[in-house]
């Protein structure tokens, strides 16, 4: 991989030099508006609206939700030497909060997605890779970060890689620097290259390395590849402590947010961040409803929100019930607004203003 400088600025390769650095998948969405059903016809051709085009992926969407929280963040991945990438640098940069930490490689075009979001329903996604499948961790320098996330390992083919052995190392460098590490999924596309890796083990060899682990049930269900069925949730929140994680937060969509974590042994090696959290936390079960929300903007990237909120509440230290009722608070800002603000949050649930507005 051929690898420059950011345009003649020092990009610092990943280095932190806030107290938190979000890593891993970046792309461009590209997000057309559909004043009706979305359909694909072979040589037909269908009337839409603007396209919107926004920088997104797991760290400009949790790195920009923690900035609207009061968290700045150092956002670091990988992009194309093309106008995407050029689109990819310039928003992120814009964004209050954020740093952007952004490596170009001319042997990859900028990762892109077409988000197919006809109005008032859930999101689809046409997606290309491009420069996330390059990023393998070694540009990532943990060194001063009190919280590193890393987000989309299914997305990150070359990170996950050789049963997930870049993936744990990366985590456990971040562990070795002093670091909390966090770690986000996605949904598993079984036709892509990422799709032939044995997720199970993966899962294995990552999680004692993981501290807080985000993902969503339906991110999990594909990549073990299992059924869904009653009770899920519980059941993959106690194996995936027992498999060493720390604290594992699970999205269940419209039933909310479930919030499991281990024992007072497996938080006190949970990194600065873990370490600081009341004795409640020891072995605590929170599940929470989701927040309703007034109008429906877009659901891409709440899931990232809510992991923002959560993250954002653990590095402020509050106890569990107010740190999952601020990860669902977090996701339904961004519904509505598709951004999130502490100071909007606070003035809709008193009771979160220590935690959302810092």
């Amino acid at each position: 991989m051929s690898v420059d400088e950011d345009r003649g600025r020092s990009i610092m390769h990943g280095r932190a030099v806030g107290d938190v650095l979000v890593a891993g998948h970046i792309c461009v969405d590209l997000v057309p508006e559909f004043p009706g059903a979305a359909r694909v016809e072979p040589g037909a051709l269908f009337n839409v609206g603007a396209l919107g085009i926004r920088v997104g992926g797991s760290i400009a969407n949790t790195g920009s939700a923690l900035a609207g929280l009061g968290v700045p963040v150092r956002a670091h991945g990988l992009v194309g030497d093309d106008a995407l990438g050029a689109i990819a640098r310039d928003q992120l940069s814009a964004i209050d909060g954020v740093q952007a930490d952004l490596v170009t490689t001319r042997d990859h075009a900028t990762s892109y997605s077409i988000v197919v979001q006809p109005r008032g329903e859930d999101r689809s996604f046409w997606h290309h890779t491009g420069a996330n499948d390059a990023f393998d961790g070694t540009t990532l320098d943990p060194t001063g970060a009190r919280l590193v996330h890393l987000g989309y390992p299914p997305l990150l083919p070359g990170i996950a890689a050789d049963g997930g052995a870049p993936l744990a190392a990366t985590l456990a460098a971040s562990k070795e620097a002093g670091a909390t590490t966090s770690l986000d999924l996605a949904v598993v596309d079984e036709a892509s290259r990422a799709g032939g890796y044995d997720w199970n083990s993966i899962l294995t060899e990552v999680l004692p390395h993981t501290d807080v682990l985000t993902p969503s049930l339906d991110d999990l269900i594909s990549a073990l590849r299992i059924a869904p069925r009653t009770g899920l949730a519980d059941e993959l929140a106690e194996d995936l402590l027992a498999r060493g994680a720390g604290i594992v937060a699970i999205s269940v969509g419209e039933e909310g947010l479930l919030l499991r974590a281990a024992g007072a042994e497996r938080l006190a090696r949970g990194g600065p961040v873990l370490r600081a959290l009341g004795a409640e936390w020891a072995g605590a079960r929170v599940r929470v409803d989701p927040v309703p929300v007034d109008r429906l903007g877009t659901t891409n990237g709440a899931g990232d929100a809510a992991t923002a909120g959560l993250l954002a509440g653990l590095l402020r230290g509050a106890p569990p019930a107010a740190a999952v009722k601020l990860a669902t608070w977090a996701a339904a800002d961004w519904i509505e607004s598709s951004s999130c603000s502490g100071v909007r949050i606070a003035a809709r649930a008193s009771g979160l203003t220590p935690w959302a507005r810092g």
